[in-house]
This record gives C-alpha cells, sequence and structure tokens, in this order.
C-alpha cells in the first residue's frame, strides 16, 4: 500500500523532487511523495558508492519502476557516508514510507551553504501547484 500524499515541513525540498533532511554537517536524501507517486511502483534503486562524491544538480543514481528509468539529483553536494540497503533490496520501501524507511543515501555536506538553497515546504507546493 502507498503511503498517502505528505510533504514534512521539517525536510528541505528541490524543484527535482528530491528532499533533504539535514542533521548538523550531514543530510539524508530521498525522492518525494510526488516522485514516487509519479513513478508508480519502484522495482529497483542503482545507488552511488558509499565514499563518492554527489553533487548538487546532478545525478547521482537511478530509480527503476515498472513505468520508467529515472535519475535521482542531489538536493546537495556532498560525500555518501551510507546507502539504505533495505531499499536496494526493496526498492518499494520508497513508495510505503518515502520520508523513513525509504531514504536513499546519507552524505556528509560539502558546502552547508546549498542548504539555503532549497525549498521549504511551501515553497515546494507552490512547484508541485504549477506542475
Amino acid at each position: 500500500m502507498a503511503a498517502a500524499e505528505s510533504y514534512p515541513d521539517d525536510l528541505k525540498y528541490h524543484e527535482e523532487h528530491d528532499w533533504a533532511r539535514v542533521e548538523g554537517d550531514e543530510a539524508t536524501l530521498g525522492i518525494t511523495w510526488f516522485a514516487a507517486d509519479a513513478l508508480g511502483e519502484l522495482v529497483h534503486f542503482e545507488p552511488p558508492e558509499v565514499g563518492a562524491s554527489v553533487t548538487k544538480d546532478q545525478s547521482y543514481g537511478e530509480v527503476e519502476s515498472v513505468k520508467a528509468v529515472s535519475d535521482v539529483i542531489a538536493p546537495l553536494s556532498g560525500e555518501v557516508l551510507a546507502v539504505n540497503e533495505q531499499v536496494v533490496g526493496e526498492p518499494e520501501t520508497v513508495n510505503d514510507d518515502p520520508y523513513g524507511n525509504g531514504w536513499l543515501i546519507r552524505i556528509r555536506l560539502s558546502d552547508a551553504g546549498e542548504v539555503d538553497s532549497l525549498l521549504d515546504v511551501e515553497a515546494y507546493r507552490q512547484v508541485l501547484a504549477n506542475q
């Protein structure tokens, strides 16, 4: 059963439908409910390697659904500290819990100032309204 539409207000959002939960100099990244819903049931997640660098606004992996293969866009830059192995093994976890167990990677921020360029929940809702 897919999760109900939601956009937690403690997250920062990227206009490409990715989110970041920033905690100090680290951030957990994932895709929003909107992205998961648009893709349909995920069947594969191709993550970066732990230790790799991700760059804001650039692809860091792919998610595949029964409908399409899509790049996952990094909302922030940093070094990959962890990959969610649960999602690698059970990609549908993202559909069920996109902001909890469905997180994708955890990074150490290389430029904390990038956080200021992300959208708050209200600004992200405006992006959705204009889709």
